[in-house]
């Protein structure tokens, strides 16, 4: 539930120094890592979603009260899940850990009569322009070592419990920056843009060298009272919350693990497997909307990021979890009459409907045909109907399209994945009305072009959106004119044969960017509307082009180093990304379905629930990450002939049941394609043995 990390205010975490962008290069709003504090619930990576929390801000002091908010420059950083650490330019060592539902700051001063540490209650959002986020009320009340109270925060009533013992310090409240003298509460009942004033809480007295001061708070969204709760049952200090939080990392880590391939790129997969498993953000029995027990998934930023390979990587290596997710999406429909494409510590309707349309429903197909979890599926199957039929869902009903047309795509293939689950659970009826539906994804596309239609389109164009895997890709690339023009079309989208371009720089006018929209190119991994897409080829008997455009995006794309990511990571959604891919596997959301590639390591072992999936190969060559000389990264493996268990495997697919039954997948790789996974394609809904003709 709770994360802690050092708070410039900079976007998009909160953490770092750069500006809000969304084309070009970033702006640096300073030249140095500097923080003002600590703050508690960042986001992961996601991009302009208005809500950044960073809520509760600590920060130690030496000067007075009035510096609060003034920044110091960040030494000697070190980071690990669940635990980061800076000295700040005051000379102040700062230590940072968190467990389920508490954060623990052990800060060690330099001798003096009167250190100081400041809690900020008013802090929230980023420090940029329509970043802030200013809470509603607040009650705030002191107990002597103690402190508890709720901020509401848009909606949520955040509550904390903070406790700070030790000898000779003392507890005071301040507001607006001035101490209040021998008072015990604050109380806010209506705040406003115009009339916030900072508030919060001061703990101070001598500091010793060498002897830090730990103060450790306990959260909760139902009162102060759960607060302490949460904060006596978790903590026992500050090593014991790290080392809590370190064996749950090592665990959840090393539940992929893998061998071969250079140093950097084995420290990019493990950073990306990190990244993949922060969010959603669990506060189980927290829920401040309903009162009953259960998950409450407060942090899914957004479905749109996360369903096509972070949903399927946490149901493979995390399934419980998993299941909790999709118990809690079942359980929002309940109170609030949808399955959210998004959801945030935050009360209200913005749930991203403009993203997308009925994503849930690609997950919960997921783990029906996997057997995840004890969910109900008929109550599920109740909701998963009902929502086709909210929002967008009810123009699509009626005249089977509906703009923007990339949500035509979606509720087709809602409808799809709704009537597979209605199959297994033998409702007939249910199931032939929905699949009746789920083939009006033609509609979709002008046959003229094999592309979508003109529309308006999220974070990208008609040539990002037109090579999603839907499930009928035999009767898309018929639409196309067949496996040549298909193939054709995805090489100008992936820019073969074509000159290089210049990428934009800082601050990029309208007409640069129209120039660079005109091309009709990959997103190259800095969005998800075409994360898919290398893999489209698989469909047209091309499983080469697919390892050459990987491989490059792998070798290019990511790196040890800041500017490591190809863009916002989006709770997530770029990092799982990589580690499918790196894995030589992708999971196509929704369809019961893997499809194979040359994997970027020698061997991996991904333990899928009690059992273990293996991934080796012979002929790998270990490939640099990012080289100055291009001459230094050897060309692509591709992948010569597969065995599953002991047996020939000729086709570039596996079902999604085989992979998490467990087993053995030997890929033999070489430098020059071959024949292999050519001639039967992925199973489609006109072609389930994808053995049809081709154009």
């Amino acid at each position: 539930m709770v994360s802690a990390c050092a708070y410039s205010g900079a976007y998009p975490t909160g953490y770092g120094r750069y500006a809000k962008n969304t084309e070009g290069l970033p702006e640096e709003l300073f030249g140095h890592s500097q923080a003002s504090g600590f703050t508690h619930f960042q986001q992961s990576g996601t991009g302009a979603i208005r809500k950044y929390y960073n809520y509760l801000r600590v920060t130690p002091m030496l000067q007075p009260l009035d510096a609060l908010g003034d920044a110091w420059p960040l030494h000697d950083e070190t980071a690990e899940p669940g635990y980061y650490a800076a000295t700040l330019g005051t000379g102040i060592r700062c230590e940072t850990t968190v467990g389920e539902k508490v954060a623990v700051h052990r800060l060690t001063f330099p001798e003096h009569h009167n250190a100081r540490v400041v809690v900020d209650l008013s802090c929230g959002g980023l420090a940029i322009d329509q970043g802030r986020t200013v809470p509603l009320r607040a009650h705030v009340e002191s107990t002597g070592d103690a402190a508890h109270g709720t901020v509401v925060v848009e909606g949520v009533p955040l509550s904390f419990h903070i406790e700070l013992a030790e000898p000779g310090w003392r507890q005071m409240l301040w507001y607006d920056r001035r101490l209040i003298e021998g008072g015990t509460r604050l109380d806010f009942d209506r705040i406003r843009q115009t009339t916030l004033r900072p508030f919060g809480l001061l703990f101070h007295g001598p500091a010793r060298t060498g002897r830090p001061v730990e103060l450790r708070i306990g959260f909760s969204l139902r009162g102060p009272a759960q607060a302490r709760d949460n904060l006596h049952r978790e903590s026992g200090g500050f090593d014991a919350v790290r080392a809590s939080t370190a064996e749950r990392w090592r665990d959840h880590l090393g539940r992929v693990t893998v061998e071969g391939g250079t140093p950097a790129r084995r420290r990019v997969f493990a950073t990306a497997l990190y990244h993949s498993l922060v969010k959603p953000c669990f506060a189980d029995d927290e829920s401040p909307f309903w009162p009953s027990s259960g998950p409450f998934a407060f942090d899914i930023c957004t479905m749109w990021d996360i369903y096509k390979t972070q949903l399927p990587l946490l149901a493979a290596i995390v399934p419980g979890r998993a299941a909790d997710l999709l118990e809690f999406l079942i359980r929002v429909c309940e109170e609030e009459g949808n399955l959210p494409i998004g959801y945030r510590m935050a009360r209200g309707a913005d749930r991203f409907f403009r993203q997308a349309s009925a994503l849930a429903h690609t997950a919960l197909a997921d783990a029906q045909a996997l057997g995840l979890g004890d969910l109900d599926w008929n109550w599920a199957l109740v909701h998963m109907e009902a929502d086709l039929h909210r929002l967008y869902g009810e123009d699509f009903y009626e005249h089977g399209v509906v703009h923007p047309i990339s949500h035509t795509l979606d509720l087709a293939y809602a409808h799809h994945c709704t009537a597979s689950v209605a199959r297994a659970l033998n409702d007939g009826k249910l199931a032939y009305d929905l699949a009746a539906r789920a083939h009006l994804w033609t509609n979709a596309f002008d046959p003229a072009t094999g592309l979508l239609r003109d529309s308006s389109f999220y974070e990208g164009g008609k040539w990002n959106y037109s090579f999603r895997l839907l499930h009928d890709m035999a009767g898309r690339i018929a639409m196309a004119s067949g496996d040549a023009a298909y193939v054709a079309m995805l090489d100008a989208f992936f820019g073969y044969g074509a000159s290089p371009v210049t990428q934009p720089g800082k601050r990029p006018d309208p007409a640069e960017m129209a120039i660079g929209y005109a091309l009709n190119r990959f997103e190259g991994l800095n969005n998800e509307p075409d994360m898919e897409a290398p893999w489209s080829y698989h469909y047209a008997g091309r499983p080469d082009r697919t390892a050459e455009i990987v491989h490059a995006a792998l070798t290019w794309q990511f790196g040890t180093g800041p500017g490591g990511l190809p863009g916002n990571d989006d709770s997530g959604g770029l990092s799982s990304w990589y580690v499918w891919a790196s894995l030589g596997l992708f999971p196509v959301a929704g369809q019961n379905l893997f499809l194979l590639n040359a994997p970027a390591f020698e061997r991996a072992v991904i333990a899928v629930g009690e059992r273990e999936f293996v991934v080796e190969t012979s002929g790998h060559r270990p490939s640099p990450i990012g080289s100055d000389d291009p001459e230094a990264d050897p060309p692509p493996r591709y992948v010569r002939s597969a065995r599953f268990n002991g047996k020939a495997l000729d086709v570039a697919h596996l079902r999604a049941t085989d992979v998490h039954a467990g087993g053995r997948l030997h890929l033999e790789l070489g430098p020059e394609p071959s024949a292999w996974g050519r001639k039967v394609r992925p199973p489609s809904l006109s072609d389930p043995h994808g053995t049809g003709a081709r154009t």
